[in-house]
């Protein structure tokens, strides 16, 4: 008797189970010609996939869509947001579909969704499907800050449709599937309270809680304790952006995931020259999302937060605002104190962190984007200067340069550390290589071409971003003049 094949996911879809105004029950659109780029071994693996993968075209068919795998239940959710700072009462996955739920061998939920795999009600006109590029953008840079370790979405699988799309000019189509905690969102809270629908925010609550911070459900404060958590998960995750150079772009609150995962990389970058007020999105005219603003935007995504659980609290009496408000304070001073820490670990400052540190720190940023340097390699050949009687060929002896030195020179080696370990732990959180704008755009080039060849050396690169690689040394450099990438793009 002929053994049964084995699934290559466990689905349990518990949003799935939700009532229908959480979302819509849609069909993947039909696609010409599926072809796979890119399936991510190791992250199958994690989310309990069968030891063997089946072939590519299997696997194309499957990730755009075109064959459902059993226990999928494919819906488009609902969610509201504030997309700089306007107030849109329902936005939606307009062209992405939630597969279902996969529980990994250790017990952890994951969502799986295909992006750009065709319209839904929530598509407000577009056509809900995904150029080849902001794929291939999306699969590196989620990918790069997986590794770089922090909390982000990430990405499975990558196919071309063998559709064209238009935008601006025609392009090929792809699709992306995206894995994620969860896609709940700041945006999904606005959506209920918007309308009112109490019943339904305290359910999308409930759940949230029982999913993410089951630890806090017998809370006598439940809300209030999960505004934490979330504000916690925010914080932590923003002030690791930072500590990279790194600019998400677009931090709407529809953009805000409860679990403090990076989601939707449109108009992100990693800085290369640093400053204080670097905007990339093409959209961003006033800086809202700039790298500076960042801190501020968090704390304002998180009071939209608030407002939604203070409905469920007295109808939004005044103690139960001013209680939020309080946190919302707290949550400002941790963010501050998160930060330096992160920075001032990257300038070797390993023990008792004291307020002072971040005026060494904001002498060495003020350094940097006055000389215009590179803000990644200079912190790792800062690393190199540990010792007093190293190499100074990295950097000009400009006045505040000096100045600089010295005050740091006095700072690390008062640690009582010695200078090979401080150096060491530099480097752990001093990147070598990261997504760079400009080779990001060159595997683009290459893949409108049908060359993925870039892609995948990319790919493989970013999953050491620590170690020097002397082989993909291109990889690390910062771009020539005629290189930089000024601004990016949603993609939509």
């Amino acid at each position: 008797m002929k053994k049964e094949k084995e699934p290559m996911f466990r689905f349990d879809n518990t949003y799935a189970r939700l009532p229908e105004k959480f979302y819509a029950r849609v069909t993947p659109a039909k696609v010409p010609k599926p072809e796979l780029i890119k399936w991510n071994t190791e992250l199958a693996g994690q989310l309990g996939a069968q030891a063997e993968s089946p072939p590519d075209m299997e696997l194309a068919e499957v990730f755009t869509g075109q064959k459902l795998l059993p226990g999928s239940e494919p819906i488009a959710l609902v969610y509201a947001g504030h997309q700089f700072g306007h107030f849109v009462h329902q936005l939606g996955d307009g062209r992405a579909l939630l597969m279902g739920e996969v529980v990994d061998p250790a017990g952890r939920r994951h969502d799986i969704q295909l992006k750009g795999s065709g319209r839904t009600p929530f598509s407000r006109g577009g056509d809900g499907k995904a150029p080849l590029g902001p794929v291939l953008r999306e699969y590196l840079v989620s990918e790069a800050l997986h590794h770089l370790g922090l909390s982000t979405t990430r990405s499975l699988a990558a196919a071309t449709t063998g559709e064209l799309v238009y935008r601006d000019s025609v392009l090929p189509g792809a699709i992306l599937t995206r894995v994620a905690s969860s896609h709940i969102r700041v945006g999904t809270f606005e959506y209920f309270a918007a309308q009112q629908d109490l019943e339904n925010l305290k359910r999308l609550t409930e759940y949230s809680i029982k999913r993410h911070y089951p630890e806090i459900k017998n809370d006598s404060e439940a809300h209030l304790s999960f505004f934490r958590k979330v504000g916690h998960a925010q914080v932590e995750l923003v002030t690791s952006w930072m500590a990279l150079g790194f600019i998400h772009g677009v931090m709407n609150t529809d953009n805000t995931s409860i679990a403090g995962e990076t989601i939707d990389f449109g108009p992100c970058a990693f800085m290369d020259q640093f400053h204080f007020n670097q905007v990339f999105s093409s959209i961003d005219q006033f800086g809202r999302y700039s790298y500076s603003n960042q801190a501020q935007i968090t704390l304002w995504n998180l009071s939209r937060l608030g407002e939604c659980l203070a409905l469920l609290t007295d109808h939004g009496s005044k103690e139960a605002v001013e209680m939020l408000n309080k946190e919302l304070e707290s949550l400002g001073a941790l963010f501050e104190q998160r930060l330096a820490s992160k920075m001032a670990k990257k300038l070797g400052i390993l023990k008792d962190v004291q307020p002072q540190d971040m005026d060494l720190v904001s002498q060495w940023l003020r350094y940097l984007e006055t000389q215009q340097l590179d803000y990644t390699l200079s912190f790792r050949d800062l690393a190199n200067l540990v010792e007093n009687d190293a190499d100074f060929n990295f950097f000009d002896r400009t006045s505040t340069f000096q100045d600089f030195y010295q005050l740091w020179q006095k700072r690390v080696q008062n640690q009582d550390l010695e200078s090979e370990t401080i150096k060491e732990e530099m480097n752990r959180v001093n990147p070598v290589f990261i997504a760079r704008n400009h080779k990001i755009e060159q595997v683009i080039e290459a893949g409108l071409k049908g060359d993925f060849s870039l892609f995948h050396e990319m790919s493989e690169v970013l999953k050491k971003p620590y170690e020097e690689q002397e082989e993909f040394s291109s990889y690390k450099l910062a771009p020539r003049p005629e290189e930089v990438v000024q601004a990016t793009f949603c993609g939509t």
